[in-house]
This record gives C-alpha cells, sequence and structure tokens, in this order.
C-alpha cells in the first residue's frame, strides 16, 4: 500500500487566545483581525491582551484586505503541505490600517512578486470548510 502524503496542516482555532472571530470571517471572505479599542489601532497575530496598553479591551474588525509588500521569498525546496504549490512565494504584507500579516502571494509568477507591490486579500482554500487567507497582485 503507498504511503499517503499529508496535505497542508489546518491551523487550529482558538487554541491559546479566542480567534473564532477571524475564523468566521474566513468562511465569509473577510479578512478580521483584532482591534484595540483604546488606541484605534489593530494588531496581528492575535492577543489575549493590546500590544499597545495591556488592557483586554479588544474587538475583532473587518479590514480592507488591501496592502503593499513588506518582505516576500520564493519557497522552492519540498515540505510538508507544499506537495503541487511549488515554488511558492511568501509575502510579509503590510495591509492600508498599519498591521502586517503573513501570507502566500498566490496567481502570480513568483519570482515577478516583489517588494513594494500592491496586493489585496484572497483565499487558499485549506480543507473543503476551510479557507485562510492569500494575497494577489493588483
Amino acid at each position: 500500500m503507498a504511503e499517503e502524503k499529508a496535505g497542508r496542516p489546518v491551523p487550529k482555532p482558538s487554541t491559546y487566545v479566542d480567534t473564532q472571530a477571524f475564523w468566521d470571517g474566513a468562511k465569509q471572505g473577510k479578512l478580521v483581525l483584532q482591534y484595540c479599542k483604546d488606541t484605534g489601532r489593530f494588531q496581528h497575530y492575535p492577543r489575549p491582551v493590546s500590544i499597545f496598553t495591556g488592557s483586554r479591551n479588544l474587538e475583532w474588525r473587518e479590514v480592507s484586505g488591501k496592502g503593499t509588500i513588506y518582505a516576500c521569498t520564493v519557497i522552492r525546496v519540498p515540505g510538508p503541505g507544499l506537495d503541487g504549490r511549488l515554488p511558492l512565494s511568501v509575502a510579509t504584507v503590510e495591509l492600508d490600517e498599519g498591521v502586517r500579516i503573513l501570507g502566500n502571494v498566490l496567481g502570480s509568477d513568483p519570482d515577478k512578486v516583489a517588494i513594494g507591490q500592491r496586493v489585496e486579500v484572497t483565499w487558499d482554500q485549506l480543507s473543503n470548510d476551510v479557507q485562510y487567507p492569500a494575497f494577489k497582485l493588483v
């Protein structure tokens, strides 16, 4: 019997911080991030307290999903969950709301993805019922 290769692992919601709002938004095609109500600033990755004030005065809000590539690289070496996806462009995107998020850049030649390019959110289907934010050049 041939050994079955593992697909891309799906992140587990709410392991250390309640992230259900992020996953609910993703199901609806909305990028939802934590927002500090005391400072009016977004933060990412999710945390139990504000990185700006240390308070728990946080809520989840939808962001535009538009931004600029801050840093990028191309994955060319096979690894878990990368079967059929190589070469794969990965970028740190600075969203227009001022927060940086890491994601794959889909639908473009990875060698043409560069710092300073504008992107917008798109969705990478991880399983039948889970999609994860990625980006596409605009």
